[in-house]
């Protein structure tokens, strides 16, 4: 092939002056009469844009559109962008544009469509090729006729028409010295291509073709050696911490479930009776916290009765009209150092002398119902956790620890969401992201089980399980009868929290509170009026007390701060 400007130069007077201008109007397409027909100028400019000059005729009666894809895939990952800017249309023609696609509109008759292509030059192995794709017509298509000229004579033509995807030549394909490249092709279907690829000089123009990468969902997704490796790295960490904590779960619930040793909680005082003592010294605050890891209403209330059972408080029972019960919780000793920072919250949570609140003698627990009223339990709730680490049965707050692991699911979850964007546009391992996304969401769902009780903790519950067991068996005769109203009443707040209460009301219902010479229970009355007090007899007491447990429950699950599980 010839490279001389002046050898081509009567083929550029033909097409006009090659760089300089836009192309001249094309003949009126040569097709058989009653069919659509075109006639395609291409002029390659010296900045590597390419002018374009389309000649349609359309018989009448019919009308013929033509699309033309923008972007084209350029192999894997990649696509080629054309730009088409300044187009007219001249005759009964309407141009399309739309984001990826140009295109127009041609009435009966003849249309001219003229624009240009930026995009259409790439450099190739020792060379250059410009490239353009024609077709995308939605009616059949007589013939489609090409010329191409361009500043250099050109080395190649490839034209290829039929379906997408074909690799079959156009009907005519030709390149002389002296003349434009030119190709044919008759017969187009509707939705067939013509691509046109013309081999140039190096160095003929600047080098135009834009690249971008696509957004292959295909490929980002893919599972290949690379994400199979990344996805196993994930999956080992996964499963590591699912094996961790089914391990650390396993054992506290073995803890809770395994056969325990006899819990002796009734002990020889020094003058020859019968105390009580807890494992490990808990409180029946305490035990509640260690055993499910949260502090709820129930654990509350058990403070209350034992606070009462300490000589703390009162509790008096009221009668109003129509035998409606109400209850009053009266001060009666002031708090002391041996009172843990919890059990002076719930003290002054019902009682006041906070400092922000002035103390008061009583309280009605119709006034927390009917006043709209709620007592703040958020103190309560931080110094009862805080107290189950003091006593080394926690390593950590319990909800700190559901905190810390949640907000970690949390952040891995979005550093997963983030990560799979990110790699989904720049790399092919976006099934790593997945992954990352995959193991937020698992440890965030696992938070709530995150163990943090100490090897203590763990022994504690054990024993919790025996101090349950004595709550549901031991028999009232196996009590000293002067000592049988202490017992009973220092065992009860444990009977509340653990749920044994109607079992510890009705074993020692039949108890003579007397025998130990007091009248009555010490820590609970019941007002009748006209200033009369009496403590009731255990069973009119059994009969009533769960109602009391029932309305505290209900004032303190008002506070908003603790789970209840009534």
């Amino acid at each position: 092939m010839l490279t001389n400007w002046g050898l081509t130069a009567s083929a550029l007077l033909l097409a006009g002056t090659a760089g300089l201008g836009a192309p001249q109007p094309a003949q009126p397409p040569p097709g058989l009469p009653g069919t659509v027909s075109a006639q395609v100028d291409l002029r390659l400019e010296r900045d590597g844009s390419l002018a374009v000059v389309e000649h349609v005729l359309v018989p009448d009666g019919m009308s013929a559109s033509r699309t033309v894809p923008l972007r084209l895939s350029a192999g894997e990952g990649v696509d080629r962008v054309f730009e088409v800017r300044d187009p007219v249309a001249e005759g009964p023609a309407t141009l399309v544009r739309e984001d990826d696609e140009f295109g127009y509109s041609a009435g009966p008759g003849e249309s001219v469509v003229r624009y240009t292509v930026d995009g259409a030059v790439a450099d190739a192995g020792a060379g250059q090729e410009a490239y353009w794709r024609l077709g995308g017509w939605d009616v059949p298509v007589d013939s489609v006729t090409v010329s191409f000229v361009s500043p250099t004579q050109p080395r190649t033509i490839t034209c290829l028409a039929g379906p997408p995807g074909t690799s079959t030549n156009c009907t005519v394909s030709q390149l002389d010295v002296g003349q434009p490249a030119s190709a044919r092709e008759i017969g187009v279907e509707p939705g067939d291509r013509i691509d046109l690829t013309v081999g140039l000089e190096p160095g003929t123009t600047p080098a135009t073709a834009l690249f971008e990468e696509n957004l292959d969902l295909g490929r980002a997704f893919s599972l290949h050696l690379g994400s199979a490796v990344g996805l196993g790295v994930v999956l080992a960490l996964i499963l590591a911490a699912v094996g961790w904590l089914f391990h650390a779960r396993r054992r506290d619930v073995l803890a809770l479930a395994r056969e325990s040793d006899p819990v002796e909680v009734l002990v020889a005082e020094e003058g020859g009776g019968v105390g009580f003592a807890s494992p490990d010294g808990v409180l029946p605050g305490q035990v509640g916290t260690v055993v499910d890891e949260h502090v709820d209403v129930v654990d509350v209330t058990a403070t209350v009765v034992d606070l009462a059972v300490r000589n703390y408080l009162w509790i008096e029972e009221l009668h109003v009209d129509d035998g409606v019960l109400d209850w009053r919780i009266v001060r009666r000793n002031e708090p002391d150092e041996a009172l843990h920072p919890y059990e002076l919250a719930v003290y002054q949570a019902l009682l006041g002398g906070d400092g922000d609140r002035p103390p008061l003698r009583e309280v009605r627990l119709s006034e927390w119902r009917r006043g709209g009223r709620r007592i703040d339990l958020a103190r309560v709730r931080d110094e009862l956790y805080d107290d189950v680490v003091r006593q080394h049965w926690f390593s950590v707050r319990p909800d700190h620890a559901r905190n810390r692991w949640w907000w970690a699911g949390a952040a891995l979850s979005t550093a997963g969401v983030a990560a799979t964007a990110v790699l989904v546009f720049t790399t092919d391992l976006a099934l790593v992201g997945l992954g990352v996304l995959a193991a937020g969401i698992v440890v965030t769902a696992l938070s709530r089980w995150i163990p943090s009780r100490t090897r203590r903790g763990r022994e504690l519950v054990a024993q919790v399980r025996g101090l349950r067991e004595y709550l549901d068996t031991v028999p009232v005769s196996s009590v000293p009868p002067e000592d049988r109203e202490v017992v009973f009443s220092r065992s009860l707040p444990y009977a509340v929290v653990l749920g044994e209460t109607d079992r510890w009301l009705t074993e020692f219902a039949s108890v003579d509170v007397d025998a130990d010479g007091s009248p009555g229970l010490y820590w609970y009355g019941e007002d009748l009026g006209q200033d009369r007090h009496v403590t009731p007899e255990l069973d009119r007491f059994a009969i009533h007390f769960p109602s009391f447990l029932a309305e505290l429950d209900g004032v303190l699950a008002e506070s908003g701060h603790l789970r209840s599980l009534g």
